[in-house]
C-alpha cells in the first residue's frame, strides 16, 4: 500500500514539475512576441527553441518517456512523436511560405 502511495507521490511531483516547466516555456515566447525586445531573427530562434524544449518536457514529464529505459514500445512512441512533430512543423512552414508567396509575389 505504501509503495503505491509513494509511486503516486512521485508521479504527482513529476506532473507538477512538467506543468511548471510548460508554463514557463509558454510564457517566454509570449513575452518575446508581446514585447518585441529581441530582433526578429533572434526572437524566432528563441521561440523555436522554447517550442522544442517544451515538446521534450511533455514527452518526459507527461508521457513518462525516457530514452534510457528504451523498451521497444517507448522507442516506437518516441519515434512516432518525432515524426508527428516534423510533419506539423514542416506543414506549418510550407503553408506559411506558400501564403507569403501568394500575397507578396
Amino acid at each position: 500500500m505504501e509503495n503505491t502511495e509513494v509511486a503516486a507521490g512521485r508521479k504527482l511531483k513529476s506532473y507538477l514539475a512538467g506543468y511548471g516547466l510548460a508554463l514557463v516555456l509558454t510564457a517566454i515566447p509570449f513575452g518575446i512576441a508581446a514585447t518585441g525586445f529581441l530582433p526578429r531573427g533572434t526572437a524566432l530562434f528563441a521561440i523555436g527553441a522554447a517550442a522544442l524544449i517544451q515538446v521534450l518536457v511533455h514527452l518526459r514529464y507527461f508521457l513518462q518517456l525516457r530514452l534510457r529505459s528504451a523498451s521497444p514500445e517507448r522507442l516506437l512512441a518516441t519515434a512516432f512523436a518525432a515524426v508527428l512533430i516534423v510533419i506539423m512543423i514542416g506543414g506549418s512552414l510550407w503553408i506559411m511560405f506558400n501564403l507569403h508567396y501568394r500575397m507578396w509575389v
